[in-house]
């Protein structure tokens, strides 16, 4: 695929390319490379080496994916495709090629931070967890403390050891939320509680959210509209009569019947592909049906963008401007970055929303109170309880309206909870008979991310009846 290159480090990679063997390479070495450089659809990125797993990484925005030393000068990425930097007549390095493609470095003096190495900055081997209540930041979050709250601080501090030692790599943030208040709110690496941070497609829960509430305040009529009419101004290819009958409902359970699955590499459409067409919106809709009844699930990143769409046109705002007056600002949510530009001009950004891990457990406690803020009830109770209800079966996984509904096993016991996720590890879990809200944040991007691990080893083995 022209184009893609090294963007595949963002989507849809695999760890085959660090199967093999390594090439051996010592840290001082790799910093040979460091860098900012060109980079596809006219961005740039930075090449950076990393003194805790002696591996380079490339940073497109705020996120980082491994390179893997496979011989002089060249590095494959997680989709085992070969980098290959070249050097001058000085045998300084001055860029790289991939598939044929060659991009320059810009500046070869770019200063990295040692916290976006390391959880700490203080030596794990003297690190001493000792609690602390979050502080009160007068923004609608109540404060409460981890003594009254029924978790395990043994088993917190214990996970806060692990994660600073390095056992649990790239995670950025922990959070809970304990019946209404914030009992628990650690941060690692470079973040703060001021960072905004990725939520990838956890972005699918909030557009499921203001699809709500478009439809409770009349600007769209019900679920069941067919889609297609809200698009008169295409003419869309492989055109059926299933096709016609798609409906806001099937975009919002994944079943929209398209030939678009991101567990599907055979598939037609891909989010890859997606990104750098022009119209992210006629690129979901012109492909061809495999499932004219609607009824398998396939995850499809096309979905909600198409849903993103059809409120700016009934709503005639943008849609982070019709989010920001009808769901961020009566929450105080006020610090927010969302591009929903569905075209080429998002390739590297999706289309996400960006918020503090904060804002985002705000949006959980909101589900949890069935859509109520503080008296104030900003997405409809009902809506809430039919988001959150078995629609599909997505990935082997029970699924709502853009809302993951799954389980978690600790020491034995299960426990069912509603996930807003996305790539990297970011979670924002409901647990509703546990009255709690976690907020994990991460940056396992294309890997796995002990998001759920951490859940079940340290926070729900607290509300065990067996003991």
């Amino acid at each position: 695929m022209q184009k893609i290159y090294l963007s595949l480090i963002l989507s849809l990679l695999t760890l085959s390319g660090f199967s093999q063997q390594r090439y051996p390479v010592t840290y001082q070495q790799l910093k040979e490379y460091e860098g900012h450089y060109e980079y596809i659809n006219h961005t740039t990125l930075k090449i950076a080496a990393s003194p805790t797993d002696t591996l380079l990484y490339a940073i497109i925005n705020e996120s980082r994916y491994r390179l893997k030393p496979s011989g002089k000068d060249l590095f494959l990425n997680m989709g085992n495709q070969k980098i290959q930097f070249f050097r001058d007549k000085t045998h300084h390095i001055t860029g790289y090629t991939l598939e044929n493609k060659s991009y320059q470095l810009l500046d070869k003096h770019v200063f990295f931070p040692q916290s976006i190495w390391y959880p700490r900055l203080a030596s794990a081997k003297n690190f001493h967890y000792k609690y602390q209540q979050p502080k009160d930041l007068k923004d609608q979050i109540q404060i409460g403390s981890i003594n009254q709250s029924g978790l395990d601080t043994a088993l917190l501090s214990q996970m806060m050891h692990k994660i600073i030692k390095g056992d649990y790599p790239n995670v950025h943030s922990i959070l809970i939320i304990k019946d209404g208040k914030l009992v628990f709110e650690e941060y690692f690496y470079e973040y703060t509680k001021d960072s905004l941070q990725e939520l990838r497609s956890a972005t699918k829960s909030f557009v499921s959210a203001l699809t709500g509430i478009a439809i409770d305040k009349g600007f769209i009529k019900s679920k069941s509209e067919t889609v297609l009419s809200y698009f008169p101004e295409y003419t869309f290819k492989n055109m059926s009569e299933a096709k016609k009958k798609i409906t806001l409902e099937h975009l919002l359970s994944n079943q929209n019947g398209l030939d678009y699955d991101i567990t599907n590499p055979k598939a037609a459409g891909n989010e890859v592909d997606m990104g750098y067409t022009d119209d992210w919106v006629k690129y979901t809709l012109d492909l061809p049906m495999i499932d004219t009844l609607h009824v398998k699930g396939m995850y499809s990143s096309g979905n909600p963008v198409i849903l993103g769409r059809i409120i700016e046109k009934t709503t005639h705002q943008a849609l982070p401007d019709f989010a920001s007056q009808t769901l961020f600002n009566p929450m105080g949510i006020k610090k927010f970055k969302w591009h929903f530009k569905p075209d080429k001009s998002s390739a590297e950004t999706f289309c996400q929303l960006y918020l503090t891990p904060r804002e985002m457990a705000k949006f959980g406690l909101l589900y949890l109170n069935k859509g109520n803020w503080n008296g104030q009830q900003l997405v409809s109770a009902g809506w809430v309880s039919q988001s959150l209800e078995k629609h599909a079966v997505v990935q082997g996984v029970d699924y709502g309206y853009l809302w993951w509904l799954k389980h978690l096993d600790a020491d034995g016991v299960r426990y069912y909870g509603k996930a807003a996720q996305g790539n990297g590890g970011q979670k924002i879990y409901l647990w509703e008979d546990q009255h709690m809200v976690t907020v994990i944040t991460g940056g396992s991007f294309n890997s796995q991310s002990s998001s759920d691990e951490l859940i079940k080893k340290y926070i729900l083995p607290a509300f065990n009846q067996k003991k």
